[in-house]
């Protein structure tokens, strides 16, 4: 065997695995607010404010896709404590690949629109008679992105909870 619970290996990939989520989870959960920072804004600052964004939530998604990873990798260090037919372990898995789903089927694909529109009202003069058609649809962009982030913040506390509570596995 490679490696067992609470093996230096084992330790070493736990915490990989808390960094990443750390580094991964840090770097998108509070986009919220720097969507909010740029609507304030407008114009040029709201385009860049939301390009940077999408740039770190890039960056941030390799370190999510890690906590995936290591956290594999722990049931597979885990002596068998830790099994795929254990609750908290399989439902976890399908909760973070539908969360995956929700971000890359119905997320990204708005927030990449709504970068795209950020630069056409960057070139909007100010002071128009009627809201640019850009706005309405960056509205409606705006509420499904934030119902995107609501449920993939709610889908993270409860991957959390899974991995305090261990729900159908043991308690250590």
């Amino acid at each position: 065997m490679l490696a067992a619970y609470n093996s230096d290996l084992y330790d070493i990939v736990k915490v990989l695995h808390i960094l990443c989520a750390i580094i991964g989870f840090g770097g998108v959960i509070f986009n919220g607010l720097y969507g909010a920072q740029a609507k304030a804004r407008g114009g040029r600052e709201a385009a860049a404010i939301a390009h940077a964004m999408f740039r770190v939530t890039k960056v941030a998604e390799y370190f999510i896709y890690a906590v995936f990873v290591t956290g594999l990798a722990l049931v597979g260090l885990g002596n068998n404590i830790f099994d795929f037919g254990q609750t908290w372990i399989w439902l976890s898995i399908v909760l973070f690949v539908a969360a995956l789903g929700v971000s890359h089927g119905l997320l990204m694909p708005r927030v990449k629109r709504m970068n795209a529109l950020l630069d056409e009202l960057a070139e909007v003069p100010a002071g128009g008679a009627a809201p640019p058609p850009q706005a309405a649809e960056m509205d409606r962009l705006t509420k499904q992105v934030a119902i995107c982030e609501a449920i993939l913040d709610v889908t993270l506390v409860v991957l959390l909870v899974f991995m305090v509570f261990k729900p159908g596995g043991p308690r250590l």
